[in-house]
């Protein structure tokens, strides 16, 4: 039973909060005017609502208001999304909207899970109304991991300040908790970023034939290893590549593998061509070039396994580091290197160099073959 009585609401003028239950109460003016307020925790903040004039409200009413706000917030939701005439999304909801608005540029579904993946630090955000949100709740979901998880924690930011801005243009909100301010409230990143690790390119040839005798590795990754190092090109554009992709001594890599989501032709150096002669020897009717034992596509930690399994320092990724690194110490042009590493060039360098530069690239390839193979 509450505290309060249908004769005491009339009869109390003396300003002051009267309390009921769960967490309602009577709050009098001092000049006598009655309001309903509720009061509880909303995720961690002491939180007070109001719940308009005693007149318009009765107590029977007010009571089953408070329920349903306490009853939100110990499942832990926001009662400010109840009030009559919210139409305020929360924060999960809000993500959700923004994920909707950008999946169909995204290129498949793992980049919606990669979208997601730094989300799960920001659970406690998910049930508060995006106008409810203010800079030090998204400063407290990003301090625990600022410096323990440092990419994670950036990624988190950016989607932080997406979801914020979303809200924005959506009329939500009118200002961005996740701007400046929250710049002020974090500390500074002091840790130098980090490369992938990469091999001298003189050692590179000794590391491949160190693999080459692993009696253990399967020979299509092995493979796949040789052929990724002959083209400089990224793991996964090699390990989905597929047999009708292939045209004499050009490869083709579709837009919705590359990191620029353009077409890619890639020439076939005879390093690269004796890794596609070794997996066909392998060719199962997947259609890929280098499948695994199961028929399925490589995965990236096979391939890497490869190196570490030999002690050989360096990752998979920064081969394409070391390709550049001796294009750069053998006078091949930068804007070559560039093209085989499949970088798009800026604006203004792009309305000038149109070529795709196929010829340069071929034969830059081809010494980067012969360079390995002594």
């Amino acid at each position: 039973m509450g505290k309060l009585t249908v004769q005491q609401v009339k009869s109390i003028t003396a300003p002051g909060k009267y309390h009921d239950r769960d967490g309602l109460m009577l709050r009098v003016a001092p000049g006598g005017s009655k309001q309903w307020v509720w009061r509880g925790t909303v995720h961690g903040r002491r939180v007070e609502l109001g719940m308009g004039a005693v007149r318009w409200t009765s107590l029977a009413e007010a009571r089953e208001i408070a329920f349903d706000y306490m009853r939100t917030a110990r499942r832990g939701g926001d009662p400010r999304s109840l009030r009559p005439g919210s139409n305020v999304p929360t924060f999960g909801e809000a993500v959700e909207a923004v994920i909707e608005a950008h999946r169909e540029g995204w290129r498949s579904d793992r980049s919606e899970t990669n979208w997601r993946r730094p989300l799960t630090y920001a659970r406690s955000l998910n049930g508060m109304p995006v106008n409810a949100i203010t800079t030090a709740d998204l400063a407290r979901v990003l301090q625990p991991i600022w410096h323990a998880k440092p990419e994670t924690a950036r990624k988190l930011r950016t989607r932080l300040g997406m979801v914020m801005r979303w809200a924005m243009a959506e009329g939500h909100r009118g200002d961005d908790p996740a701007g400046p301010a929250l710049t002020a409230a974090l500390p500074r990143h002091s840790a130098p970023a980090k490369h992938l690790a990469s091999l001298p390119h003189g050692e590179i040839a000794e590391a491949l034939a160190i693999i080459d005798r692993s009696p253990r590795a399967w020979p299509i990754t092995k493979a796949a290893l040789r052929f990724i190092v002959a083209t400089a090109c990224r793991s996964g554009e090699a390990r989905l590549a597929r047999w009708d992709e292939i045209d004499g001594e050009t490869w083709t890599i579709p837009a919705e593998r590359t990191k620029t989501q353009r077409p890619l032709v890639v020439p076939l150096s005879s390093m690269a061509l004796e890794a596609l002669a070794e997996a066909r020897t392998y060719r199962d009717g997947s259609g890929l070039i280098f499948p695994s034992s199961k028929g399925q596509p490589l995965s990236d930690s096979t391939v890497s396994k490869l190196l570490r399994e030999n002690d050989i320092p360096g990752t998979v990724h920064g081969m394409r580091a070391s390709f550049r690194s001796w294009a750069a110490e053998t006078s091949i042009a930068r804007e070559v290197a560039e093209a085989a590493l499949g970088h798009v060039a800026g604006k203004i360098e792009r309305a000038y160099q149109r070529s795709d530069l196929l010829t340069a690239r071929a034969e830059a390839m081809q010494r980067w073959a012969d360079h390995l193979s002594r």
